[in-house]
């Protein structure tokens, strides 16, 4: 009699993927190159420092090996003043130079894709699609992207719109495989979403509240901005994407400039930052605009007409929430509205976050740290599936 196989699971030791020593160096750079703001001498300290207590190389590969990988690949390049040399040139002294001498090592723009690239790998990336959905999808019909569902053909349905595989399963079903037909009935059609083309400023309060009490609160926002920039220029090209930050004024800032982004000795004119958010999709000629803003939420600053500033940092001031408030409700007249992603769980700054919301009529998300990137990609989609009125 034969035995029976048992079935069951089988626990086995982990084992590490195969990686090089450059690939487990860079994924370790990459995190350290964002945290320091683009600072490459300053990245490279602390990865030494990680080494000296992780043993992360040995004697085949050092961080001078990757140093001189990163320059090879094309990833950092150093530059000279007057008389300057290369990185590992020998100098004078007959001392082979080890990048941290002579010029200024910058990261190149191949790197700076590559962490707003990452950066859409650990946010965007997680979010998988659903069974049932995670929130309300647009009605169905003529669109531009297909919704995954389908229905049967109507006159008038362009043909390229016909799913072959299900109208051929369904006249198998109808008349058999032996006389096989197609008919009118037999036929299923895909159905697609209508998607309106958006406009977004995404505002980034850049305060020196952003990384007060031991919390750093501006780099998960960088890293939701790179992301945000990579997804809607591979993924939405026909989309636009401003950014701005805002301290004591509000100015624009490039994409290509996120992975240098620091929190200053500002204060925080939320009012300076919307006026411009505004100006910027008055520009825009889609309908649909929108402003997402990450802040603590605490508005301290404004400008006054004659150039001075108007600062208070005590509790929340009358005068400059005033203005907010004003701010929210032109926004609103103008069809813009605001979505603020507020991360701090100040009880009387989420009451603030609340009035103005109400005044926009639009939505906050008070998220903390965890989950934000989620938050805004998931707001993003849902408000493209609508016209926005």
């Amino acid at each position: 009699m034969a035995k029976e196989k048992k079935r069951g699971i089988r626990f086995t030791s982990y084992e590490a993927p195969n990686i090089s020593p450059f690939e487990k160096l860079f994924e370790i750079f990459q995190e350290l190159i964002t945290h320091t703001s683009g600072d490459f001498d300053e990245a490279i300290d602390w990865l030494r420092q990680l080494d000296e207590e992780y043993e992360l190389t040995n004697d085949d590969y050092t961080i001078e090996d990757f140093i001189e990988d990163l320059k090879s690949k094309g990833y950092i390049r150093e530059e000279f003043e007057d008389g300057g040399g290369e990185m590992g040139e020998t100098g004078e002294d007959g001392e082979e130079g080890d990048g941290r001498s002579g010029g200024k090592v910058n990261i190149t723009a191949k790197l700076e894709q590559m962490l707003r690239k990452r950066a859409l790998d650990q946010i965007f990336g997680k979010i998988k699609r659903s069974g049932s959905g995670n929130h309300k999808t647009g009605k169905l019909g003529r669109g531009d992207e297909h919704s995954g569902e389908f229905r049967e053909y109507r006159f008038g349905d362009a043909l390229d719109r016909i799913s072959i595989t299900e109208s051929l399963k369904n006249a198998q079903i109808n008349h058999g495989i032996g006389n096989f037909s197609l008919d009118e009935g037999d036929l299923v059609v895909e159905d697609t979403e209508f998607k309106a083309q958006m406009s977004t400023v995404l505002m980034i309060d850049i305060s020196h509240s952003m990384i007060l009490y031991g919390e750093d609160r501006i780099t998960p926002a960088k890293k939701v901005a790179m992301a945000l920039a990579e997804l809607i220029t591979t993924r939405y090209p026909k989309d636009t994407l401003d950014i701005l930050v805002f301290g004591n004024d509000a100015w624009p800032i490039s994409i290509k400039e996120l992975p240098y982004l620091k929190v200053g000795p500002y204060h925080t004119n939320t009012v300076a930052g919307l006026q411009l958010a505004m100006d910027m999709l008055r520009r825009k000629r889609n309908t649909n605009k929108q402003i997402f803003m990450i802040t603590d939420g605490k508005p301290s600053c404004l400008r006054l007409p004659n150039g001075d500033y108007y600062k208070n940092s005590v509790g929340l001031d009358d005068y400059i929430v005033e203005k907010c408030y004003n701010m929210a409700s032109q926004a609103r007249k103008l069809h813009i509205p605001i979505t603020t992603f507020m991360i701090a769980q100040d009880p009387y700054l989420m009451q603030f976050i609340r009035e103005f919301t109400e005044a926009n009529r639009g939505k906050a998300f008070y998220t903390g740290l965890k989950g934000l990137g989620e938050m805004i990609f998931e707001d993003y989609e849902n408000n493209r599936k609508r016209r926005i009125k």
